[in-house]
């Protein structure tokens, strides 16, 4: 009746058309063969799998919903989540690696840049020859990002960039920084501009996160500019406040509504074939009722998860997206995922805290993926503004 070990209960192949499905299936077998045997490792040293961006950009995961004039993929927005799904089936932190790099740079640079900055950094970009970041959070300004403190001030053909960003995925490896500052008064998020910052400027210095317990194979960094300078042609010319980089953050949270599912069906598999397969008091645990509930209450929550986000990506390739579906679809299927991890460890036992298993290393991880890109109580009074017409968070 279904494949991949029970986590296609309602057939949802059937909904994906035979490019969205070869997208998929090239993506998990590279999961299975190249991420899953290291991930591991990566996870207990605490270091991103970088000897894995070659493979891939060669795959065409780097900003795979993008044009072919800019040697991007030029899949549409479902394939593009299948790719999302796939990786975060591997760890959080590869998938955030590919949002990053994707909805977080390479989107910015695509729909506020010139025609000068797409064609010079997006192949690179795509093909892995430069990997990105972006600066938006400050240590003082998550939740409420209007109140960076960032500036950017005119200084002839420059401009000269202060400030400290936080919570910053590649920070330390990469080649460019996507830098939200203020141009004008420190309380005008309307003078919020983008800027494209090499890191390797005078004044920028990023340093790893300390004291992390989540997220251990992705790079996060804390970035500081000290008087950092960047000609005029490094800002981007089209964009303009608060709502262009909130325009970015909504390209992310996209990836994390399927990414999520990746998790939890992860999580899902690992717990049902260890429930096949343990034995306790004669038979099988996966005969026992706690189990089969456990087991059912998992499949039937990705169920859902699995037919929102495909909704979702199908309203985002119709133009007919709006940003509090983003909203619930991130809330509820993190949300989602952090359940399901939580209880596949639990049925797991004892041998459930260990490497070799994956649920616990994608529990610890989603309660990031659950934090980030808009908290969940947040993502909550999005959608509760959006159909009350009152605002609950100013």
């Amino acid at each position: 009746m279904t494949n991949f070990e029970g986590v296609d209960f309602y057939n949802t192949d059937s909904l994906l058309s035979e490019e969205e499905r070869a997208v998929r299936d090239t993506v998990r077998d590279w999961v299975d063969e190249n991420l899953l045997p290291v991930i591991g490792q990566c996870y207990v040293e605490r270091q991103f799998p970088i000897e894995l961006v070659p493979q891939m950009a060669d795959l065409g995961i780097f900003g795979a919903n993008m044009p072919e004039e800019y040697d991007c993929a030029g899949l549409n927005n479902v394939a593009y989540g299948l790719i999302m799904q796939e990786l975060e089936r591997g760890d959080s932190g590869v998938r955030s690696f590919a949002s990053v790099q994707g909805s977080l740079v390479m989107y910015p640079i695509l729909e506020f840049g010139s025609e000068e900055q797409r064609g010079y950094w997006l192949p690179r970009l795509a093909k892995g020859e430069a990997i990105g970041c972006y600066g938006l959070t400050e240590p003082d300004y998550g939740s409420d990002p209007g109140g960076l403190t960032t500036r950017a001030v005119r200084d002839g053909d420059e401009w000269v960039i202060t400030g400290t960003k936080m919570w910053i995925t590649n920070g330390s490896i990469a080649d460019l920084a996507i830098i939200w500052a203020k141009t004008g008064a420190i309380d005008d998020p309307s003078s919020i501009r983008g800027f494209i910052v090499e890191t390797d400027r005078d004044g920028y210095v990023a340093s790893d996160q300390k004291g992390k317990l989540s997220l251990l194979a992705s790079d996060t960094s804390e970035i500081s500019l000290q008087e950092v300078r960047v000609p005029d042609e490094n800002r981007l010319p089209g964009s303009s406040g608060l709502k262009s980089p909130l325009m970015c953050l909504n390209q992310a949270r996209y990836t994390i509504a399927w990414g999520a599912v990746g998790a939890a069906l992860a999580c899902y598999s690992e717990a049902l074939s260890y429930a096949k397969n343990r034995t306790q008091f004669d038979r099988p645990i996966a005969g026992y009722q706690i189990q089969q509930l456990r087991l059912v209450e998992m499949l039937t929550e990705i169920t859902k998860g699995q037919l929102l986000a495909l909704q979702l990506g199908r309203l985002k390739d119709a133009g007919r997206l709006h940003h509090a579906q983003v909203s619930l679809a991130k809330r509820n299927n993190v949300n989602m995922a952090c359940e399901v991890a939580r209880e596949a460890r639990r049925l797991l036992g004892a041998n459930g805290i260990l490497v070799e298993y994956q649920s616990m290393r994608h529990m610890a991880n989603l309660e990031s993926v659950y934090t980030y890109e808009g908290t969940h109580d947040i993502h909550g009074l999005i959608v509760g503004e959006e159909i009350t017409g009152l605002s609950a968070i100013t």
